[in-house]
């Protein structure tokens, strides 16, 4: 799923980690490098901005994910765990190629645009469970 995002935003060589937590795991992500109380849905850590002026390109940073969340929010949505877990993931990479949505309505538009525009690519995807 991944590598079809990065083929998409034209960065099939870019590198990330995506770690699955489930809410205790990122909760204790979410206090210690946001410093926001409880689980959330997804976390995402840029490494292509200022802050890491000596990585190249590539390296794109991580993405980590609640299973736990991506699960209750997909049975409420009713669109179950897989396509609720694409969807994060989407938002997770889109964060690390420097959309933000909490900046401004505009950039929060631009980048709900863009993640329904990739998630078409997962639209006749079947997802099995292993």
């Amino acid at each position: 799923m991944a590598q079809v995002i990065l083929n998409a935003l034209d960065c099939p060589e870019g590198e990330l980690s995506i770690l699955i937590e489930d809410d205790d795991g990122i909760a204790k992500l979410n206090d210690k490098y946001l410093h926001r109380k409880g689980p959330t849905n997804v976390i995402a850590f840029p490494m292509r901005d200022s802050a890491f002026p000596e990585n190249n390109n590539d390296l794109l940073g991580d993405v980590v994910i609640s299973a736990e969340t991506a699960e209750r929010e997909g049975d409420y949505l009713g669109t179950g765990f897989n396509q609720r877990f694409a969807e994060l993931l989407i938002h997770g990479i889109l964060h690390l190629f420097g959309y933000d949505h909490e900046k401004s309505e505009q950039e929060a538009d631009e980048m709900e645009s863009k993640a329904s525009e990739l998630l078409v690519l997962f639209e006749n995807i079947s997802f099995t469970s292993s």
